[in-house]
């Protein structure tokens, strides 16, 4: 099990470079003589048809609906994984990280709203600044150090996967359009076969997945978000399996997963961190969608996280990690501050009409950046003050 959860840490770690790197790509590239082509990219139109009927987005929907449905897939996979057998799997496991990961989603979005009042165009958005992005977050942990204890690791990925089923519930109930009611109707026949299925114990994949492409298709026309269905899917796929092979929730983690951390995510991040800061002066900075959302991470995420785990530990409902100084615990809570993937997807959910692409790119990059630096920081401080420690 440790040798599982070793070699998941290292993906995460990789994952988290790469995706600065495509960020960075990114952004050069849309800031460069040859932007145009750059937005061309997003543009170019993708189509799939079968007989007469079809769906045709430019390429930039087909990742934020397509794409993302896969990586909530894996997501789905993951919370369901640590909520049986995992690092949820019991009330002395994850209360700390659900207390902490329910301040994380909280504050963050009191922040933003306090940089909003009196506007409701950008109240919209308060959701940006709540999620926590766990490839990020994790590579920026593991690129602290081997000393950092494992009981930190643990505790972040806990609370990543809550924060991720907090984005889930929130996506699903405030970021919605127009609902259509055959397409929603569709969707719930859909849901009841995936899951009659599992009740009936087949562990054969292919039933499965053209159920799931089916719901796909149906959420993404009922107006509900597309993604949702990658969680509904991955809710369903059994965990046991017949002749001693791998389940089918297992089959499918183990492919997806880093196609995942090394296709999707860096891809995402690529097709959405372009921030063209042509004709952006200062004043941009000044923004209160920017102030917020990067505030919010950099603010709001460790406040909520250190103020709610303090508190559960004091009213003796949870307990700080094993091992781990207070200053170290710090450090973590810091880097839930690191939105970037998660909290550039809201923000294509909250803002649709045009005007607020570079506000929310800009806070939501400059809030992980300083997240990401200051925990590092922080962490390596904490790490050599307990050797020091320790070894006197």
């Amino acid at each position: 099990m440790l040798s599982l959860f070793d070699r998941f840490l290292k993906l995460e770690a990789a994952g988290g470079i790469l995706l600065v790197l495509a960020a960075i790509v990114a952004l050069f590239w849309a800031n460069s003589p040859y932007a145009d082509s750059y937005v061309a990219i997003l543009d170019v139109p993708v189509a799939v048809s079968f007989g007469t009927a079809g769906l045709a987005k430019p390429l930039l929907l087909w990742v934020n609906d397509g794409l993302m449905a896969l990586f909530f897939l894996v997501v789905g996979l993951e919370i369901k994984r640590e909520a049986l057998h995992g690092s949820l799997s019991s009330l002395s496991k994850a209360s700390l990280p659900a207390i902490a990961a329910l301040g994380g989603m909280a504050f963050p979005a009191l922040v933003y709203c306090l940089f909003s009042l009196g506007n409701p165009a950008t109240l919209s958005g308060w959701a940006i600044p709540a999620a926590t992005d766990i490839a990020f977050a994790l590579g920026v942990l593991a690129l602290a150090g081997r000393s950092i204890p494992l009981s930190l690791k643990t505790f972040l990925l806990a609370l990543a996967v809550i924060d991720d089923l907090g984005a889930i519930i929130i996506i699903a109930l405030f970021y919605t359009a127009e609902l259509s009611v055959i397409s929603l109707a569709l969707a719930g026949v859909a849901i009841v076969a995936l899951f009659t299925l599992n009740r009936l114990g087949v562990t054969r994949l292919t039933p499965y997945l053209l159920i799931g492409a089916f719901l796909w298709v149906c959420v993404l026309k009922s107006g509900v978000h597309a993604t949702l269905a990658g969680v509904i899917l991955a809710f369903a796929l059994p965990m046991r399996s017949a002749n001693g092979a791998h389940s089918p929730a297992d089959h499918v983690e183990h492919t997806l997963h880093p196609w995942s951390t090394y296709a999707i995510l860096p891809f995402f991040a690529f097709v959405n961190a372009g921030v063209n800061l042509d004709g952006i002066d200062w004043s941009a900075l000044a923004n209160p969608v920017t102030l917020g959302i990067a505030f919010g991470l950099f603010v709001g995420k460790q406040a909520g996280v250190m103020l709610f785990s303090l508190a559960a530990c004091r009213l003796k409902l949870a307990r700080l990690p094993d091992g781990a100084s207070l200053m170290q615990f710090y450090g973590v809570a810091i880097l839930t501050g690191i939105g970037f993937t998660m909290s550039l997807f809201i923000g294509t959910l909250a803002f649709t009409t045009h005007g607020y692409e570079a506000p929310v790119r800009l806070g939501v990059l400059g809030g992980s950046l300083l997240s990401a630096v200051i925990g590092f920081v922080v962490l390596k401080v904490a790490t050599a003050r307990t050797k020091s420690v320790s070894g006197s």
